[in-house]
């Protein structure tokens, strides 16, 4: 009874529902906007682009783990992205849940234009979960990806 009442007084839905942990759109403009911009182009020379560049990145093996390792382990160092050079740090998001990073990481593969994408799954995330890597070393990482597939 004490649940329903606050529940009603708060506007809060009795139960969660599993659409909000598929819901990529919500999920980046809550956790990945304020940096990254709305529409996941970034800020030339503060935040790299997303939109156009995850889905490329993610096409092969090897940067699908890329793209899953930033997301839990944050990222540190300078990176160049579409010919621009970042310095800065992004922290790790290994708090949410998996579904809710696959969806996010789904959703930005899909932009700029496209629908969501459906490259990474929350199995996909566990099995992430299990290299634990600091955001210095998820940059060697990139380093050694970009030497073997140039990245966007």
């Amino acid at each position: 009874m004490k649940k329903m009442l606050a529940a009603a007084l708060y506007g809060l839905p009795l139960f969660a529902t599993p659409a909000l942990a598929a819901d990529g759109p919500a999920l980046f403009q809550a956790n990945c906007s304020v940096c990254h911009q709305g529409n996941a182009q970034g800020l030339p020379g503060q935040f790299p682009p997303l939109a156009g560049r995850i889905g490329k990145i993610a096409a092969t093996p090897e940067g699908r783990n890329y793209v899953i390792a930033v997301a839990l382990n944050g990222l540190m160092g300078s990176i160049t992205a579409q010919g621009n050079s970042y310095a800065g740090f992004m922290p790790p998001f290994k708090t949410l849940p998996d579904d809710q990073i696959a969806a996010i990481l789904n959703h930005v593969a899909g932009l700029p234009a496209g629908p969501d994408a459906t490259l990474f799954t929350a199995a996909d995330i566990a099995a992430g979960r299990t290299e634990s890597l600091t955001p210095t070393t998820v940059a060697e990482k990139r380093k050694a990806l970009d030497a073997q597939h140039p990245l966007p």
